[in-house]
């Protein structure tokens, strides 16, 4: 059987790996993207994170910029750029420069996240912005009604995207825009009620756009596939631990060896954040992983799966990439 849904895309936040120098969580960025279009997946997707040990990918564009290189035919963008680190303009002149480099192909994702610190918030020179504001002037910068021209001019539209959470949808729905949802609202491991109420506004008060006559919905959450449920576990596990540091001790670290972490001593809290990322993703062999996917892109109505695993061995996750790219009937060229 295979799962039924228009597109599948990797997410890869440039997760940094004990024992590694940082540049190599960039570097495998690259790679996986490489790999991710000779297995047929649609997109692929970075991040931004500042000042974070765990994570390498704190420039979107320029990142974007190494992947085009390494790419020719999948598409490419950010989930997201958080624009209330940016100035519209430019945020709309390095997508439209990246356009020059993978005609077509660029996509633009943006969210309105905090830097993940008091001190990171302080280098941005994060102040109180009016999301919607600096979305809508993104968007005129983008679309050429902005009152200062936009150069270079974008080589075909940049698609934009809106990571979302319940003021999010709003807004998307207003201005006619696709969502990226994750989280609670997708009621993994937990109830789906509020989830699917929240996506049921956003379709209901959807005003078609120019980019998007109708709504859009995309889902993304940690997935991982092994050829059985205990491997599974194991891939899922270093990131487990470092989601249960981060909440513990206020530091996001990088990722350890599956054996590293099961020898750590944790406390009880630490133990109950461990199983509530676990609760929060689907791991699994391919039938387990093909059977929850399933049931959650029926529920949710979504157009296009993000999926966001990672783990410490990058053999291992490269083998899942594959294994999930199967499941939706893709031919890799590997």
């Amino acid at each position: 059987m295979v799962i039924k849904s228009e597109r599948v895309s990797l997410l890869d936040r440039s997760r940094t790996r004990a024992g590694e120098a940082e540049s190599a969580a960039l570097t495998g960025t690259v790679a996986r993207a490489g790999r991710a279009e000779r297995l047929g997946y649609d997109r692929f997707w970075v991040a931004e994170h500042h000042g974070v040990p765990g994570i390498a990918g704190a420039a979107p564009a320029v990142l974007l910029a190494a992947v085009a290189g390494a790419t020719a035919t999948i598409r490419i963008g950010s989930a997201g750029v958080m624009l209330p680190h940016h100035q519209p303009l430019v945020v709309a002149e390095q997508f439209a420069t990246l356009s020059a480099f993978a005609p077509g192909r660029v996509d633009l994702g943006l969210g309105r996240s905090p830097g993940f610190t008091a001190p990171v918030r302080r280098a941005l020179r994060q102040s109180d912005h009016d999301f919607a504001a600096d979305l809508g002037e993104l968007r005129r910068f983008l679309d050429g009604t902005a009152e200062v021209g936009l150069h270079p001019w974008p080589d075909g539209p940049v698609p934009l995207y809106v990571l979302a959470t319940g003021s999010g949808l709003a807004l998307a729905a207003e201005l006619g825009l696709p969502v990226i949802v994750g989280g609670p609202l997708l009621g993994v491991g937990g109830d789906p009620a509020p989830g699917l109420e929240a996506l049921a506004g956003y379709r209901r008060a959807f005003r078609p756009s120019r980019q998007q006559p109708e709504p859009w919905v995309a889902v993304s959450l940690d997935v991982l596939v092994a050829d059985t449920a205990a491997e599974a576990a194991d891939l899922l596990l270093p990131e487990a631990w470092a989601m249960a540091r981060s909440r513990t001790t206020g530091v996001f670290p990088p990722l350890e060896p599956v054996a590293d972490v099961r020898a750590a001593t944790r406390t009880s809290r630490q133990q109950q954040y461990l199983e509530q990322t676990a609760a929060a993703a689907v791991a699994g062999t391919p039938a387990q992983v093909e059977r929850r996917l399933a049931e959650l892109l029926d529920r949710t109505g979504a157009a296009e799966l993000v999926a966001a695993g990672s783990t410490f061995d990058r053999a291992a996750l490269a083998a899942s990439d594959a294994a999930l790219a199967a499941l939706f009937g893709r031919a890799a060229d590997q």
